[in-house]
């Protein structure tokens, strides 16, 4: 089995689930050679990922959760660090500035609101007959609550998720410096929107961060930006992907699509997690190991990066029942496409209250799928989805 996870093509139609397969079954704890780099172990087991993710202390996020180290465009932080390349006690103080507006309970409040919008978002596109599914609908709903969150303009909100995409692309399968390009132009963004938010603060995110403090102090201008730049990107990944992806794999699936439109809102929480599992938008995290330490009965050097993988965990018989069967119906589903430990997905339970929202109005409004072009997929191998996915469907 020739084993590839760095290379983009190796996720050019989805996760790599071949090579995965192989690696849990024969080399669990595996080493990978990586051009302009020393290598890093790639983890593939559901038990071996979890424990990963939960042992800070010895498995650091520092200095990034990306597999290259930090280039030269990362000079331009200074000492500066995103608070996903923190560590607790730093990471648990930069958190708790944005916790309580992620919790269940606020996210919940914000139901309603997010319910409003993927009407909205189906309005715009249910007599068209074919869309872009990916940038006219599942692209929409995360770029808009973001923007609500922050403050801005929804269709600001639009054109910062383009940026995002440039950010998440292999260098190699853009222009070069495109993805460093991004990031400043993020940043040029973010810098306007810290200067109105001072000059006029308002009932927002962006506010809200302004005027928080850290051990006393507010956050300075480098500190905001990178809170923005992560909110930003990470705002749209899972909800992006997970539609779209998620509805490949029920069209697919027709048994299953007409399973959970048999009773949409009373199946729709089981199938939500199912389709998490099964599609893993996130497809890995790095750590780099601050000891020598033992791991599946594999030696791992410190220093050494250690990167977890989601979508293979995701898929592990030792498990999962079927693991490469899409089932909506599963009981007990301890899917980890959210990651596990202190650096678990702070927005997922909004997440899910976006993920429900389109899926209602997009199930009950829309009938007859069919792919009216192939989906291109995003060249990544950090985040797994459809680029552009053509479609035509239905009004039902």
């Amino acid at each position: 089995m020739n084993i590839d996870l760095v290379s983009p093509r190796s996720f050019a139609a989805g996760q790599p689930h071949d090579q995965f397969a192989w690696l849990r079954a024969n080399s669990p704890v595996h080493w990978c050679e990586e051009p302009n780099g020393p290598g890093f172990w790639a983890v593939t087991r559901y038990d071996d990922v979890w424990t990963v993710d939960r042992d800070f202390q010895t498995f650091s996020s520092e200095p990034t959760v990306m597999i290259p180290d930090p280039g030269p465009e990362s000079a331009a932080f200074g000492p500066y660090k995103m608070m996903l390349m923190m560590d607790p006690p730093d990471h648990t103080a930069f958190r708790k500035l944005i916790r309580s507006e992620f919790t269940l309970p606020a996210a919940k409040l914000r139901a309603e609101r997010i319910q409003a919008l993927a009407r909205q978002i189906v309005d715009a596109v249910i007599d068209k007959g074919e869309v872009d599914f990916v940038a006219d609908v599942a692209g929409e709903m995360p770029s808009f609550v973001i923007a609500e969150l922050m403050g801005l303009p929804l269709d600001d909100g639009r054109e910062l998720y383009a940026l995002t995409e440039a950010i998440h692309t292999a260098p190699e399968a853009q222009a070069p410096g495109a993805g460093a390009q991004a990031v400043f132009k993020m940043f040029e963004y973010g810098s306007k929107v810290m200067a109105e938010k001072r000059a006029r603060p308002g009932d927002d995110l962006a506010s809200r961060l302004l005027a928080a403090e850290v051990d006393g102090r507010r956050l300075d201008d480098m500190e905001f930006l990178l809170f923005f730049l992560l909110l930003i990107d990470a705002g749209g990944d899972t909800t992006r992907n997970l539609l779209s992806g998620g509805l490949l794999a029920l069209m697919d699936n027709p048994d299953q699509l007409a399973w959970l439109k048999a009773d949409l809102e009373g199946r729709l929480p089981s199938a939500r997690e199912e389709l998490l599992r099964y599609a893993s938008p996130v497809i890995y995290m790095r750590r780099t190991a601050t000891r020598d330490v033992e791991l599946a009965g594999q030696q791992i050097g410190a220093g050494q990066k250690v990167v977890m993988y989601f979508g293979s965990a995701n898929r592990d018989a030792a498990k999962f029942d079927r693991p490469e069967a899409l089932d909506l119906s599963r009981p007990d589903n301890a899917q980890i496409a959210f990651g596990a430990g202190a650096h678990n997905c702070l927005g997922q339970h909004i997440a899910r209250i976006e993920i429900d929202a389109m899926l209602r109005e997009v199930l009950n409004r829309m009938t007859d799928f069919e792919l009216a072009a192939p989906p291109e997929w995003l060249a990544s191998n950090f985040i797994s989805g459809p680029r552009t996915m053509p479609l035509r469907f239905k009004r039902a």
